[in-house]
This record gives C-alpha cells, structure tokens and sequence, in this order.
C-alpha cells in the first residue's frame, strides 16, 4: 500500500466525481439489509464512505453475508476466529467472498476487484 498524498488536476476531478456519486441513503439501506442478514454480531459502520469501508475492508462482514445465503455445513467461506489484520490476509478473505459470489451466481463482471476496498 503506498501512501497518497492530495489529488491534483484530472486525479482530483475524478475524486470528486466518485465522492459526489457517494449515496448516504443506499449506504443505510445497505448497513440495515446486511445486519438483519447476518445478525447483529456483525456491528455497524462509522456513518460515511470511509467507516463503510473500514467495515467492510477485512472480508469478514463480507463473508458472513455470503455464508448467511447458504445452510448450515454449506458455508463456502472459512471465518477466522480473529479478524485478519494483516493486509495479504484482509486481501485473501475478500477473494473468498468474491469466489462464492461467483458460485452463487453473480455475474462475474458484476462484482468489484479486491483491491477496489484498498484505494
């Protein structure tokens, strides 16, 4: 991970593109859909873009959601005891989810990349 510094000309202007895209209604519907999928085990964001990330960005809100479609002893996703603080791993958890999504039936062209959550 290489640390960024401001955003300047072209970069800037697509920052604030994405930023102004950024729906803090769809976030909420998201975080209620999520916890009522998965329990409330799975705790809530900071409210905003970034806290939504940092909730999402270890895989494993990510990996309960996409457990919790399957029944019990079809899970496709191994959860860890602890959460991966560890990059490569937070990266490893999230292609998990991305895998069985796929298997799921999510058209692969559909679902973002791993490193979509780390930049």
């Amino acid at each position: 991970m290489a640390n960024k510094g401001p955003a300047y000309g072209m970069s800037r202007d697509v920052q604030s593109k994405i930023e102004k895209k950024y729906d803090d209604e769809l976030e909420n519907r998201l975080v209620e859909w999520i916890v009522a999928q998965c329990g409330a085990a799975v705790g809530r964001p900071e409210r905003g873009r970034l806290g939504f990330q940092v909730w999402l960005k270890n895989g494993i809100v990510l990996s309960r959601l996409v457990n919790s479609l399957y029944p019990d002893g079809a899970k496709p996703v191994k959860i860890p005891d602890t959460p991966p603080t560890m990059v490569f791993k937070q990266m490893e958890q999230i292609a998990q989810f991305l895998k069985a999504a796929e298997d799921y039936g999510v058209v692969k062209t559909d679902v973002f990349q791993t490193v979509d959550l780390f930049e």
